[in-house]
């Protein structure tokens, strides 16, 4: 008894002591991080994740997370809206995204849009998700590698789309796995998770389970259909619950569906895509007070018609009454249904506790990386207009792939590269970046009839797959580069309506006029090639810079001479103006220098200029 004792208290000690798995939980369109009840749930604000427009929310379903605002998309910015996290550590997830309705009247009251995570679709909303529970959300076990996830929104041109919450819950490395498909190449999409007997809907934390599960969504499924079974619970606890890998939580084994006399078959169906695969996951566990020991109740399983389990005796199989037992089978569907058959066997009766199905989707190869950054950066250089999208990644989902963007697949690498590059006519303004080169497959550029400025980049010479260049009718000024003689695929070069000037070398114009159409009319500056004006004689760079060089004394000296100029005349004005104001003076001093003078020598006459001196 001690030593059990003391293992259950080392097991509590070791649970309690491991670490939490990593969760984000983000609230759409929210300022500040918001606590919701009864979980006191922490959901962090939505800051510089996305684009889009935050609003306030109408919460479709009451299983919605009691948030009350949301982020939506409108198509103005673009059909491809992402959210773009960073940080999140290499593991295995469940991402989980609510939908919700802006709470306007103006708005479409339910918008359809495709859900894609990591490039690869997971989920295209139809007409009615917002009145069904398991509907209002998209799931998908996820394994994530690179410290980042993408979940993007892809507009179909009904409505916008518009999210209430994401969670990024991680799992158990090895959680479902479902045979040689699992792994990193395989996504699993939540179909339905039903708990079966159960009076209401319930997540892993109404649950009160372990973190490590999930915190999955388990909707009720309180009968299979009238007089076809009956409900039956207990509050007895239930032995192998809540194990590695995937924790279910002891709730769900405590409630069940039992078939009847009026119907022994237990028969479930569940509308699914066509063509796919499905990971089916069946939930037993014996609590039936009529039911104690191996035997006494077996039940053949079959799906689609076809048995994946035969003979079931789940308290044989588990080891016991009230313990858990899972099975799990893939199937095939080439229709669009997928139907569940517990058939008993000698007139006993099926009992089922809980059911989920996935379906199994191949994941997405991506776009080369050095691709994705290149197209990045024409993005920002090229003042890409927000309606063109260029979020996530540009050739995957394959449906979504972006505006302008051509895209092959590369069986040896298991990459998608970039093979056309066609945005004519679309507003673009900025300068041809450099890192254009680094779409080192591409065939085809066509970028006409923009507002492209500055030089035509030299490294596109480096590109030997191109076969067709088109920069016709924008602001491109410079000299055509010689490096594109050396694209030997050439079969088009369109430069006409430009601004381009100098002479168009020998070497390239030949080569040109050997293998490729081109066009360089109404670029007045160019010359050298037949077509194109004669060019002047050739100075070299030397001569050229001489020559600037002299035109700048010229002009200095013209400005000196001309100040030089301009005072000498301000002096002469000055001096003037000052001779025309002392001018009145001057005349007054001479007349009275000249009275003095006159007065002086009037003093000194002699005696006999003066007449005789009388006496008396």
């Amino acid at each position: 008894m001690l030593t059990q004792l003391a293992v259950l208290l080392l097991f509590s000690f070791f649970s309690t002591c491991r670490a939490a798995p990593y969760a984000l939980r983000l609230s759409c369109g929210a300022r500040a991080n918001v606590r919701t009840a009864p979980t006191n749930t922490l959901w962090y604000k939505d800051y510089a994740y996305t684009g889009g427009v935050p609003a306030n929310a109408t919460r479709p379903s009451y299983i919605t997370p009691p948030l009350s605002t949301l982020r939506f998309f409108p198509l103005s910015e673009g059909s491809e809206n992402c959210y773009n996290i960073d940080r999140v550590p290499h593991g295995h997830y469940l991402v989980r995204i609510f939908f919700g309705l802006v709470q306007d009247p103006d708005f479409d009251s339910e918008p359809l849009f495709d859900v894609s995570v990591e490039g690869t679709l997971v989920d295209s909303l139809s007409a009615g998700w917002s009145t069904e529970d398991d509907r209002v959300f998209s799931e998908a076990l996820v394994f994530l590698n690179k410290g980042t996830v993408s979940i993007c929104f892809h507009s179909t041109g009904h409505g916008d789309p518009a999210v209430i919450s994401i969670e990024i819950l991680q799992v158990n490395d090895k959680a479902y796995f479902f045979g040689s498909q699992f792994g990193q190449a395989s996504i699993l999409k939540t179909v339905k998770r039903l708990s079966a007997g159960a009076g209401r809907p319930r997540f892993g934390e109404d649950y009160g389970a372990d973190p490590w599960g999930g915190d999955r969504f388990w909707n009720s499924l309180p009968t299979f259909g009238q007089s076809a079974d009956k409900a039956i619970s207990i509050e007895s606890a239930i032995k192998k619950v809540s194990t590695a890998p995937n924790f279910y939580p002891q709730g769900l084994y405590q409630s069940a569906l039992v078939s009847t006399d009026v119907e022994p078959e237990i028969t479930y169906t569940i509308d699914v895509e066509p063509n796919s695969n499905y990971s089916v996951w069946l939930h037993f566990s014996e609590i039936d007070p009529s039911i104690t020991k191996a035997g006494e109740r077996v039940f053949n399983i079959l799906i689609n018609g076809d048995v994946v389990f035969k003979a079931v005796d789940v308290v044989s199989l588990s080891g016991d009454v009230k313990t858990a037992l899972v099975m799990n089978t893939m199937v095939p569907v080439d229709g669009r249904s997928l139907t569940i058959s517990l058939q008993p066997v000698n007139s006993s009766l099926a009992i089922i506790n809980a059911i989920e199905v996935f379906q199994v989707i191949t994941a997405e190869a991506k776009t080369l990386s050095v691709e994705v950054d290149a197209l990045g950066s024409i993005k920002k250089s090229l003042q890409l207009p927000s309606r063109l999208g260029w979020n996530g990644d540009p050739c995957v989902p394959q449906q979504h792939p972006w505006t302008g963007a051509d895209c092959q697949f590369d069986t040896a690498k298991n990459r998608w590269f970039i093979d056309g590059l066609g945005l004519d006519n679309q507003g673009l303004r900025g300068i041809l970046p450099n890192d254009i080169s680094k779409l080192s497959h591409l065939q085809s550029i066509n970028l006409s009839g923009n507002s492209i400025h500055g030089s035509i980049p030299s490294t596109l010479g480096s590109i030997s797959t191109l076969e067709i260049l088109d920069l016709s009718y924008n602001f491109l000024n410079g000299s055509i580069p010689d490096t594109l003689g050396n694209l030997n695929s050439l079969r088009t070069l369109n430069l006409n309506g430009n601004k381009l000037s100098g002479r168009v070398s020998a070497a390239l114009g030949g080569r040109l006029l050997h293998r490729a159409s081109f066009n360089f009319t109404d670029n007045p500056g160019l010359c050298g090639i037949p077509g194109l004006p004669t060019c002047g004689p050739h100075l070299s760079a030397g001569a050229k810079v001489g020559i600037g060089f002299a035109a700048c004394l010229g002009v200095l000296s013209v400005i000196g001479c001309l100040i030089i100029w301009y005072k000498r005349r301000q002096n002469i004005l000055r001096a003037q103006r000052l001779a025309a104001r002392e001018a009145p003076y001057a005349k007054r001093r001479t007349q009275f220098s000249r009275d003095v003078q006159m007065t002086i020598h009037q003093g000194t006459r002699t005696a006999s200029e003066n007449g005789p001196i009388l006496l008396s």
